[in-house]
């Protein structure tokens, strides 16, 4: 098997030590090519050289979501081709790792990468499906250029909290899950649209959804991590349906209250319910369009304001390795 290794240096949770031996462990079983990323974007030119080269059978994500999103970007250049592209293997080395612990490997680096090699060995594969956004036609940002996420977007409120982590992360702070806390609490108190949102869902067929003060899209379930305790925005959610919706039409302090507990203690039966939660399960196509500008996000990287994304859910988009 040929493959390319793309590897993120600045993975929060692997060494330059550790790097090397799970580098040594893959060249071992195939023939590999590892390429270190050294610009932001990187990560998506390898991809689409991957997808393009007639050399490369598989390529392995060494990072967070974040280079697997640019990966997944990448390979996806020119749209879904399951049985064409190259498959995808993701070894986890950022502080969260949605989409990898959501496909069953393991949290750590040098477990995940065992789990490849005897998936490899046993020709076990999934096809997984993948949510896509893109600028909505006729709006201020229909210039936007569309692109991939594996495991969830958001538009407001989270879009905002994972803004405020960069900023701190760009000043020196680590990524913990104390400073996603941290921001969360801060974005609350500085939230100027939270008892009157300005989101609305558009979903062909149906009544327009209106006064969202937060939206989560989710492509599989959990939605993410606080530490080893999943939380489920979008229960139902998964890699063999299109996309789900998660909205709350207040996010007042009780209601902040309610809805946290509820994530806190949510599980893959029950997620946040109440009367100004609105949840949608295995949408197609749909809009989100706000009054103003908000944050985006996806798969936790904050792709600056929006005021109307356009969503689709693609099934059997990417073949992956598990």
């Amino acid at each position: 098997m040929r493959a390319l290794l793309v590897v993120n240096p600045a993975a929060t949770t692997t060494s330059a030590r550790t790097r090397d031996v799970l580098i040594h462990a893959l060249a071992s079983e195939m023939k590999l090519e590892a390429v270190t990323t050294e610009y932001r974007g990187h990560a998506q030119d390898l991809g689409r050289r991957a997808a393009e080269s007639d050399d490369v059978d598989l390529v392995v994500a060494l990072g967070g979501d974040g280079t697997v999103n640019e990966v997944v970007n990448g390979l996806l250049h020119h749209g879904p081709d399951v049985d064409g592209l190259p498959k995808l293997a993701v070894v986890p080395g950022g502080s969260t790792n949605v989409f990898a612990r959501a496909l069953g490997l393991p949290n750590d680096a040098v477990e995940a990468t065992g789990a490849i090699l005897d998936a490899l060995a046993n020709r076990s594969e999934r096809t997984v499906g993948l949510g896509l956004a893109a600028g909505t036609a006729g709006t201020a940002d229909e210039s936007v250029p569309q692109r991939w996420f594996t495991f969830c977007a958001g538009l407001g409120f989270d879009a905002g909290v994972i803004g405020r982590v960069e900023q701190k992360r760009e000043g020196g702070k680590r990524s913990t899950h104390a400073l996603y806390v941290r921001q969360v609490v801060r974005q609350f108190l500085n939230e100027a649209h939270r008892r009157h949102g300005t989101i609305t869902l558009d979903v062909p067929g149906e009544d327009p959804v209106t006064d969202l003060a937060l939206s989560i899209i989710c492509n599989t379930a959990p939605w993410t991590y606080l530490g080893n305790r999943p939380m489920y925005a979008a229960p139902k959610a998964s890699f063999d349906t299109a996309l789900d919706v998660l909205g709350l039409k207040r996010l007042s302090t009780p209601a902040v209250a309610r809805y946290g507990t509820q994530l806190l203690t949510s599980s893959p039966e029950k997620g946040p319910r109440g009367k100004h939660a609105v949840s949608r399960h295995d949408l197609t196509d749909f809009t989100l369009h706000s009054k103003v500008p908000l944050p985006f996000q996806m798969d936790g990287d904050h792709l600056g304001l929006r005021t109307s994304v356009t969503f689709t859910g693609v099934r059997r988009a990417l073949r992956v390795i598990v």
